[in-house]
Parts: structure tokens; sequence; C-alpha cells
């Protein structure tokens, strides 16, 4: 039996539905109506298909644009990116496989070669503050505007933010690991005003900002706060701490729990009111839960408990996603991590979905009727691995986001822009990977109303649709094969113009669209982005191939 499509159902019921599905020789088949269980707390995808037996035989199945029903709608801004804190400052990131050792040298930035507690520093590589005034930079962030601009993670945590136009102190005060000067700061507004997207981040919650009780003080957030206002800027959403699954590691005391969690949001919630009501305060931000990602040994602190601690206090629940920890972070375990040939394999491609049903789960009970983003992804946590940055990961950056619109994620934040492996833009030029092209076609094509492109003809082909952009009416149908061996067909009601990204290699850096080279003309052009046209009736699908599908004149009603 084959199973495809989506619905919710309770987590109690999972491991009925996987040992059915995992039977095979029986013809029966779900119906194609909508199955709904009590409780709706987890997502499996599914749907009508015919029997493994049957396939072989089958036709190609038809899709029908025109008539394809809204299942939901996602933020403008649902594509969006991360600029890591570290990166503003300067300081020790995650060292690209490729590159040579490398010691920090003296403290010329004032940030110091700050690392997350207990890390081996050989993972990590010193970074010179990034160029946010870079020509090429803004101008390949811009053509992924609107978005969010994230400037967070786990440095963030234990960064000083330097409320002075002095030069920063080679060493950071005590109780943090990092310096953020007046001017990095002005970098990050001048780069969000130019590329047309809304500032996310978290404040700094280390040592150096509690009390003698232990307890967080505001002082460092209000001076930010109070900056960013000065100087013409906006803080869009903000959590309180990255990822506080790990506090100890981000910098917060020993034994940090989620009544620790709980006290000091009750501050950093009164300082939002009084200074800066209009920020959408995001929370708790845990990552991992549910998953081989977070081994027991780590002594996490659980999303669950910190919403039954402090309250349904957030404007909306985020949590940040990662299939697996690259090899970096092998210590972690064989379960967390992957390989490059299980790329493109179901049980790879459904981690973010099942990673989004364990927190929507906790959003569902403790948080009900608000947003769910993803403040925080990527092909794998540690800075990804060395095929992160090929095109054999476009196939999940691409599922995952049609995959995640689909059960109602708001936004989701890529990390990173630019930065180590997982980055859609190399770190020290700024050219495109596959996955930046990846999300500028999702970017020109893809709406914010998400519609069911119905059942899939083989569980290979993962079909999602929303209304094109820009074009009343249109829809925007993604077809992704994940064969490598066996082309796929659809047959289509009306002509329509295709845009199919394809490579000669997988684990390579290039990409094809329509079979032409997707690269930066003079002076950094971006390509044009043509589709070929198609009529009506059959079409294939090559072996491991992307295929977007424009019908600008489908006339779906929810599209108009």
């Amino acid at each position: 039996m084959l199973v495809t499509g989506l619905t919710r159902v309770p987590c109690k019921h999972l491991y009925l539905l996987t040992t059915i599905s995992s039977l095979k020789g029986l013809d029966t088949m779900f119906d194609k109506k909508k199955i709904t269980f009590w409780g709706c707390s987890a997502v499996l995808l599914f749907g009508a298909a015919p029997s493994f037996a049957a396939q072989a035989d089958a036709k190609p199945a038809a899709v029908a644009p025109g008539a394809m029903p809204r299942v939901g709608t996602v933020d403008e801004r649902f594509q969006s990116y991360n600029v890591e804190a570290v990166e503003v400052t300067g300081g020790r990131f995650w060292k690209p496989y490729d590159a040579p050792a490398s010691a920090a040298p003296a403290n010329t930035s004032g940030s110091g070669p700050a690392m997350p507690g207990g890390m081996d520093a050989s993972l990590y590589e010193y970074r010179k503050p990034i160029d946010l005034g870079n020509a090429r930079l803004r101008k390949l962030a811009a053509a992924l505007g609107p978005a969010y601009l994230r400037v967070s993670g786990t440095w963030m945590n234990s960064t000083y933010f330097q409320d002075s136009d002095a030069v920063a102190p080679a060493t950071p005060p005590k109780g943090f690991n990092s310096v953020l000067t007046r001017q990095q700061w002005k970098g990050v507004v001048d780069f969000s005003k130019t590329v047309d997207a809304k500032i996310v981040t978290s404040v700094a919650t280390s040592a150096g900002t509690r009390d003698a009780a232990g307890v967080w003080t505001p002082d460092q957030a209000k001076l930010l706060l109070a900056y960013t206002k000065a100087i013409g800027g906006s803080i869009a959403a903000a959590e309180y701490m990255n990822e506080p699954t790990f506090a100890e590691i981000g910098g917060a005391p020993k034994g940090y729990d989620a009544a620790a969690f709980a006290k000091d949001f009750a501050v950093f919630q009164k300082l939002i009111k009084s200074d800066a009501p209009g920020i959408i305060v995001l929370g708790p931000g845990g990552v991992g839960e549910g998953t081989a990602l977070v081994p027991v040994f780590m002594h996490p602190v659980k999303s669950d408990d910190i919403l039954t601690a402090a309250g349904p206090v957030f404007d909306a629940f985020s949590y940040h996603s990662y299939g697996g920890v690259s090899s970096r972070c092998g210590r972690m375990g064989a379960s967390a991590t992957s390989t490059s040939d299980a790329a493109l394999s179901e049980e790879w491609l459904s981690r973010p979905v099942k990673a989004e049903a364990y927190y929507a789960d906790i959003r569902d009970r403790l948080l009900p009727g608000k947003q769910i983003w993803n403040t925080e992804t990527a092909q794998a946590a540690c800075g990804g691995d060395r095929w992160a940055k090929t095109f054999v990961d476009s196939f999940r950056y691409l599922n995952q986001l049609g995959s995640l619109a689909k059960v109602g994620v708001q936004v989701q934040l890529h990390n990173t822009l630019a930065a180590s492996d997982y980055g859609l833009l190399d770190e020290k030029t700024y050219e495109p990977r596959p996955n930046y092209w990846s999300a500028l076609l999702w970017r020109r094509l893809m709406g914010t109303t998400v519609l069911d492109a119905g059942p899939s003809p083989t569980p290979s082909l993962h079909l999602y649709a929303q209304c094109l952009r820009g074009t009343p009416g249109g829809v925007t149908l993604l077809a992704i094969n994940t064969d490598k061996a066996a082309p796929t067909s659809l047959v289509i009601p009306a002509g329509a113009e295709t845009y199919t990204l394809t490579a000669k290699d997988l684990l390579g850096s290039t990409v094809d669209l329509n079979g032409s080279e997707l690269k930066l003309g003079a002076g950094d052009a971006l390509p044009k982005l043509k589709g070929k046209p198609v009529k009506a009736g059959n079409v294939t699908f090559a072996p491991a191939s992307i295929s977007f599908l424009a019908f600008s004149k489908a006339g779906n009603a929810s599209c108009q």
C-alpha cells in the first residue's frame, strides 16, 4: 500500500499507520477523501494512490490546476534566511570542510574568538566581520526579498552590545564572549532596508546580563532596542534566547531549566511591552526534540516544559529544524547523521515534516491558535555536510518549503545566507550555490496561497502547488522527481511554462535551468529565468529533476 498526500493524526496512531504502510503486496489503498482523527496532533503524508501491483500499467495521473483547493496561506516573507551574529561581530564559526586550519588573529575586531561552551575548537574557523555593504551580497539577497533576516544564533546569547562609538575592547566585558559595535549593528539595519528583509533577532542572556541571584536583567537588550530605533531601524520579531534546549551550551547558568526560563522571560516580556510593543515575540525556539539530534546525555530543556512553566506567553510558536547533524558533530551518534547516498530517500525528505509535527503538537496543546515559525533550518546542524552546498540538497530544500507551507508553517529561515557549507552563497566569493537558484525560483513563482496539488502517481514524485506569484488565477505546480533512474509523467489540462532544474553531477556545484547553466552575468547580473512552453497533455519529468510548472491561465478561484 502506498501513502502520499497530507493529514494530521494523533501521535499514538503513528505506529499503526507506519506498520500498515510497510506491508507489501496489499491492494488496499486509502480513500481520496480527507481522513480525520481526534486530537489532530501529528502529520503524515498520505492520500489516494494505486497499489504497487497496479503502478506498472497505470496511465500518467492528471492534475487540475484550476480546481486545486486552497489549504492555507503563508507569510509574504515565508522563505527567509539567517546571518549569524558571529558573522556580524567576527569570530569563530563552523569551519568549511575545504578550509585550511586557522587560528584567531589578534582581536582586531574586538569580538574575540568566542565559541559556544564545551565545543571542540578544531571545528571552527575565525572570520572577519561580514561586509554587509558588499554590492554582490546585497544584489543577491535583494532578489530573495521581501524576506526576514535573522541575526541570532548561539553566539548571540553571549554578545555584548557596546552602545558607544569608541573602539571595541580587545577583550569582551566579563560574562560575555563577543562585542557587537554600533557600526556593526547599523550595518545590519542598513542591509535590511536595502534588501527588504525585516530583522528577527534574540538578546544576550549569558552571565554578564544576570544579577547576583542569577536572574536576567534587561539593560543590554534595552540599549540595543533604543539604538535600533534611534537610527531609524526596527526589529520585526525576537526570541528571548537562542535554542534554550541547549541553554548551558549557550551561556546560561549551570542547571538552567524551564522554571528559570519562565522567570527570565517575564522580565523580557515586560521590556518588550514598554520599549518595543510592535515586536512579534517568538518562542520558545527549541531544536531537535523528538529526534536523535538531542541525546539524553545533553540534558535538554524541553519546549513542552518551557511552555508549561511560562504559560501561553509567545505571540507565535518558534522552533528550529535540522534533518541531522553534520559529520563535524558525529559524536552525537550515527543516528543523528546522514550521507549523500540518502539525500533523495523518502526517509530523509520526510524528516522536516516529522519535526514540525512534534512541535505542532506542543503548539496545539499549549499555545493554541498561534502561528508556527521555523526560525532556523538547513541540511544539517553544525555547519552542514559537504553535500549541503551541492545540487542534491536542493531536493530537500524545496521539498521542505513545499511540505511545511502545506501544513501551515508561516515562516522558514534558512541557515545561512553566506556562511559555512550550508550557506546559500559561498562565504568568500558570494557566488550562488545550487540552493540559491532554487530559492530564487521559489521567490519568483510561488505565491502566498497554498493549494492541494492532489495525489502523486508515484512515491518518488513530490507535488506541491501555490498560486502563481503576481498572476491572478494562476497556479504554480512544483514537481520533484527523486528517482535517480526513472522518469515519471503527469497529464496537464492546459499549456504551461516549465522551469526545470537538473545537474550533470548531483554532488556538483552547478545547476542547469531547462538545459542551460545558471550563473551570474556581467556586473553580477542575474540570469533571465525563462520558462519553456509545454502543451496540454503528457509531461515527463526526468530522473533526479525539479520542475516548476506555471499555469498563468489556470483560472483558480482561490488565486484571484
